[in-house]
């Protein structure tokens, strides 16, 4: 059962800060990724590069190279020639998603856009299908810039595959080749507009975990909270809501979606955040809050996870090798004798394999959970079953959900550099006993770092029950 007049929750409830929405990556910006684009092809020897998103589920496409080049946020196949003199095709439109116009305005740079359509028989009384009349209008336009037997760069992801089997078989006198590493390596470092989108993205986690904290007392579902944080989130920007997992029960389990469970006393609860995106971008924290009385060993999870944060912190400058940042961040687990030092090749962590790398069973074991039972459904495996961090590292690259994310590790040798953007967020958890996980973000500036997550505490927020 909800709380009584749950939409009453949230009255009262405003900010610590005040969310000031950045402007938009210039179109500057913008133009200057593509002539490096361009730079890279000509490097390579390609006459042209494609590009590809698709449509994904719920209106996202399966990655943002299209955002990144040229601010369009639904699924297209964009035509780059080499040659500055030419201008770019963009062909869009041919999944269900009608969404008109684009949200943030016009795909920047692009001199050309097509409307493949929507098609099919039961859909629009039409023949053929979208992906068909996607490669036809492709083909045609790649033929007509002059690149039916030329060189041709590809960017895309796993759902490209279909679509560059279809070129290669229209095209059988040009050469391909995958260039996708090029889009990504673009994104190592993030300009200080880039930068400006990650804080925003941040900040309204920031103010959407207060808002969790403000409606959480005995009595209130995770629902509840899910829901108080999605709207403080969402009506200052956001551009989704289903970016968090929200872990609610008595042993601190970091890694979950509401369900209905009812908070009462004894229970920790932690908002791991992430994909919240901002024009794109996206930030990521990790907060904990303690329900009443919580045991010793949960106090000391919680401790050994925050100063692990503060520690790891306290190294982030220009210079310094990540490996050290990674070692900062695991001493108090060492020192508390979680691990025996920080070496990843042979930590535990939560989802590991048996050491031989066969699979892992997990535990059958009856674990009692009323607010499931009351639906009809019982847990019967212990979840997770290794005890460990969640992950066996400190963190990784944030920024777009596409690019190639780093992770902070005590095998990752880089150095820092300003414009580096990242999460620590230093986790232990013992199934059925204790857990935690704290996490901020991070970017590298030219004498130390900036903390984009500053305005909540990383102590453990405490609920009187």
């Amino acid at each position: 059962m909800l709380y009584k007049d749950c939409e009453k929750l949230l009255e009262g409830f405003q900010p610590s800060f005040d969310f000031i929405e950045p402007k938009p990556i210039p179109e500057e910006e913008l133009n200057e990724r593509v002539l490096h684009i361009r730079r890279e092809a000509a490097v390579a020897g390609h006459d042209v590069t494609i590009v590809n998103a698709n449509g994904s589920v719920n209106y996202h496409t399966t990655n943002h190279y299209l955002r990144y080049l040229c601010d369009w946020n639904r699924e297209g196949m964009l035509i780059v020639p080499t040659d500055r003199r030419k201008g770019m095709r963009l062909f869009s439109f041919y999944t269900q998603a009608v969404l008109l116009p684009p949200s943030w305005g016009e795909a920047v740079g692009v001199e050309k856009l097509y409307q493949v359509g929507a098609l099919g028989i039961e859909y629009s009384g039409r023949p053929g299908t979208s992906d068909k009349q996607l490669i036809a209008g492709v083909v045609s336009a790649l033929k007509e810039m002059g690149y039916e037997r030329g060189s041709i760069g590809l960017i895309g992801d796993g759902s490209s595959a279909g679509h560059w089997a279809a070129i290669r078989k229209e095209l059988p006198g040009a050469e391909f080749a995958d260039e996708t590493h090029v889009i990504m390596e673009m994104q190592r470092l993030r300009t200080p507009a880039e930068i400006d989108q990650i804080r925003a993205s941040a900040q309204l986690m920031e103010i959407g975990f207060e808002a969790a904290v403000h409606v959480c007392r005995p009595g209130v579902t995770d629902w509840e909270m899910y829901a108080a944080y999605s709207y403080a989130q969402l009506a200052r920007g956001g551009e989704n809501a289903d970016g968090y997992q929200i872990g609610v029960n008595r042993w601190g389990t970091h890694c979950g979606k509401a369900y209905g469970h009812v908070i009462t006393s004894g229970d920790l609860i932690n908002l791991y955040i992430s994909g919240i995106s901002y024009r794109g971008y996206s930030a990521q924290i990790a907060r904990m809050i303690a329900v009443g009385d919580i045991t010793d060993r949960q106090e000391e999870a919680l401790e050994v996870c925050t100063e692990g944060l503060r520690r790891a912190e306290k190294r982030i400058r220009p210079g310094v090798r990540i490996c050290d940042i990674n070692r900062a961040g695991f001493e108090p687990f060492v020192e508390h004798g979680f691990l025996k030092d920080d070496y990843m090749p042979d930590m535990p962590y939560n989802w590991a394999p048996n050491a031989d790398l066969s699979a892992l069973e997990i535990p059958l074991q009856y674990v009692p959970d009323a607010d499931l039972e009351k639906r009809g459904r019982r847990l019967m495996h212990v979840y997770p079953p290794v005890a460990g961090p969640h992950n066996p590292n400190l963190g990784h690259g944030i920024g777009m959900d596409s690019a190639d994310k780093f992770n902070v590790t005590s095998e990752n040798t880089d150095f820092c550099e300003p414009g580096l953007a990242f999460v620590l967020h230093p986790q232990w958890l013992v199934p059925l006993e204790c857990g935690a996980n704290i996490g901020n973000s991070y970017v590298v500036t030219e004498d130390g770092y900036e903390n984009l997550s500053c305005h909540t505490p990383i102590e453990t927020i405490r609920i009187k029950a």
